[in-house]
């Protein structure tokens, strides 16, 4: 007849004191590094020389949807050509329309928002360029604003910190661990 111990086995106990450390290293590596992801897309970009803005308006959808995130690199009158998106001051506000036509012996552009029916009513005077748009992410404008944002980066010190703190959790309890295991 084959008998089975009703005692629990040690090699389950020891597994679950080194499983907490492991779990709790790597949820604190887990949230620095989504910390670090989340203001990649604000940061990398402006070491090339790109500025962000979000989309808040429907003039340019389908092809900008509200609360895109637009990248704008600097570029002179010469270097843009109709039907290429700019990205533009305009009575203290920054637009993003695309260029209808270039006027060059008047130094401005005429512009139009995609979804609007007619051209902008005032040209785009070439002093008034930002840049044009080189790339665009859909919908990720929102999440970008509220980061750069002082209450975005408060959150962002804070899941830091306690991806930090589960990090060194996580090395005090497999310290402990061990000092048990040697102990016993």
């Amino acid at each position: 007849m084959t008998m089975r111990s009703m005692q629990p086995e040690r090699s389950s106990g020891k597994r679950s004191r080194k499983s907490i450390p492991a779990l709790c290293r790597f949820i604190g590596t887990f949230i620095l590094i989504a910390v670090i992801a989340a203001f990649l897309p604000l940061t990398l970009p402006r070491a090339i020389g790109w500025e962000a803005y979000e989309v808040v308006s429907g003039s340019m959808e389908p092809e900008l949807p509200v609360g895109s995130m637009i990248y704008a690199k600097a570029a002179g009158p010469e270097e843009i050509g109709e039907g290429d998106i700019i990205v533009f001051q305009k009575n203290g506000a920054v637009i993003t329309h695309r260029v209808v036509r270039d006027c060059p012996e008047e130094k401005e552009f005429i512009t139009k928002g995609d979804a609007n029916q007619g051209e902008d009513m005032t040209p785009t005077p070439y002093g008034s360029l930002i840049g044009k748009v080189v790339f665009h992410i859909p919908y990720a404008g929102v999440l970008m604003t509220m980061l750069s944002g002082t209450t975005g980066k408060i959150y962002a010190v804070l899941f830091a910190v306690c991806g930090v703190l589960l990090r060194m959790v996580g090395g005090i309890l497999e310290k402990q661990g061990g000092e048990k295991e040697d102990g016993v």
